[in-house]
């Protein structure tokens, strides 16, 4: 086996050893295990200081403001009754027993025009919020609506890693979108409701960020077009921006930067932020001086959780750099596996190395262009939905979803793996073997 293979290997036996068996902080033992394995894999001693904070800022970049403000709505959602109202109309909807189908309808609808982390972040305070309300496990009522946002993500576009890959090969964006959702609903379905049964009695720890208080009699109770209003608008924003921009090709430059700006999921949220506390809370009764308290409170308990996603970046950017991707490509060139399999095995083991699904997809991407090129009775667009499902392979704890998922739902790591991780490995299997069935018919 490969020296660095080794590497990484151990690398990640350590930090599983660290959190749980040592009992260490996540984030501190993601900085120990990176800065060991940057060095071991040969990244120049004074480089991995930069190493380091290039993971920090690569990660937090992109999700600090989504998850900060998402979860400064999710609060006065909760707060102020709006979440409430919104899981009253819900289970009147679909009833406790069925709870489980309309949140996973809810993620699919949402999932396909947000980011797997801002729908997350949106979805989550209500899935609490109905969970507190009827004393049901928010694991299990809330799981298939976490599948349907990650399926989203690896199988869909407009997602980034599936449009990337579109582009990369050459495919026909509709009809990847056509096979994607063929694959993705049944996928869903196996890795949600049906998966979910598997721990239907497991409960996770005492989950008090979204929390309803006892509504305090000094503020009114948002009716339920208010709620749902202002709990769904940036699903509305994002959507709209992204109609908008599909079918105003031809508008002037000046037209597609605004529609880029404010179809931005950060500015987005921060709009949504604003709007909601004037319609959540000044609206209500609330002295702006009560909304920001709030909101204070909601970036206190978020904090703890933006560390340990940081600590995941360092771990990526530590492997990248370390040249761990160059050394799986060698292993896999002289290889003899249909290209479907071949892209999807690559991007599954990239996702064991690093973490990152987008990366990971991307990545292979790079590995099996070379192979197609020699293959040319290969479908383009299931090569981009093979790579996708590799993409989702095994999520662990190299992965910042693995925590989000772990830490809002104040699960153990058996838990997490048992949930989180299996059903992770469940849609990409499914999705490898949906794409060769389909091969065989087209």
């Amino acid at each position: 086996m490969s020296p660095v293979i080794i590497i990484v290997i151990i690398s990640l036996i350590a930090l599983i050893l660290l959190v749980s068996w040592l009992k260490v902080d996540a984030f501190l033992a993601f900085l120990l295990v990176s800065i060991g394995a940057g060095i071991v894999l040969g990244i120049p001693l004074e480089q991995v200081p930069k190493t380091v904070e290039t993971g920090l800022g690569s990660i937090l970049g992109s999700l600090t403001m989504i998850i900060v403000l998402g979860v400064m709505l999710g609060k006065i959602v909760a707060e102020s009754g709006a979440a409430h109202q919104i899981a009253t109309v819900m289970t009147g909807l679909f009833s406790t027993n069925r709870i489980q189908w309309g949140l996973m309808i809810t993620g699919f609808i949402v999932g396909i025009p947000l980011f797997h982390s801002v729908g997350f972040v949106l979805l989550v305070p209500l899935l609490f919020s109905i969970a507190n309300r009827y004393k049901l496990s928010a694991v299990y009522i809330g799981f298939p609506m976490i599948t349907a946002l990650s399926v989203t993500h690896g199988f869909l576009p407009p997602h980034p890693s599936p449009v990337a890959l579109v582009a990369l090969f050459n495919a026909d964006l509709g009809m990847t979108m056509v096979w994607g959702f063929t694959l993705a609903i049944p996928i869903i379905i196996l890795g949600g409701p049906l998966f979910s049964q598997t721990f239907k009695k497991l409960h996770p720890g005492p989950v008090t960020l979204f929390e309803q208080k006892e509504h305090d009699p000094r503020y009114k109770t948002p009716g339920i077009g208010n709620s749902l209003l202002t709990a769904t608008l940036p699903v509305i924003l994002l959507m709209t921006a992204t109609a908008l921009t599909s079918f105003m090709s031809d508008v002037s430059p000046m037209v597609k930067n605004l529609l880029a700006f404010f179809g931005n999921p950060s500015i987005v949220m921060l709009i949504s932020v604003i709007i909601a506390t004037f319609t959540l809370g000044l609206r209500q009764g609330r002295k702006i001086r009560d909304t920001m308290t709030v909101y204070v409170d909601a970036i206190k308990d978020i904090a703890p959780i933006l560390l340990i996603i940081s600590g995941s970046g360092v771990f990526k950017q530590v492997m990248e750099d370390g040249g761990v991707n160059v050394e799986l490509a060698a292993i896999f060139n002289q290889s003899t596996l249909h290209p479907l399999v071949l892209g999807w095995l690559i991007a599954a083991i990239i996702r064991l190395s690093i973490g990152s699904a987008t990366v990971a997809a991307l990545t292979a991407a790079n590995f099996i262009l070379p192979v197609m090129a020699s293959h040319p009775d290969v479908d383009p667009n299931l090569m981009v939905i093979s790579l996708g499902a590799g993409s989702l392979f095994f999520s662990h704890v190299n992965d910042s979803g693995f925590w989000l998922f772990k830490e809002y739902f104040n699960l153990s790591l058996k838990d997490t793996f048992r949930s989180w991780s299996t059903m992770e490995t469940i849609v990409s299997v499914a999705g490898l073997v949906g794409v060769l069935i389909i091969n065989i018919f087209i």
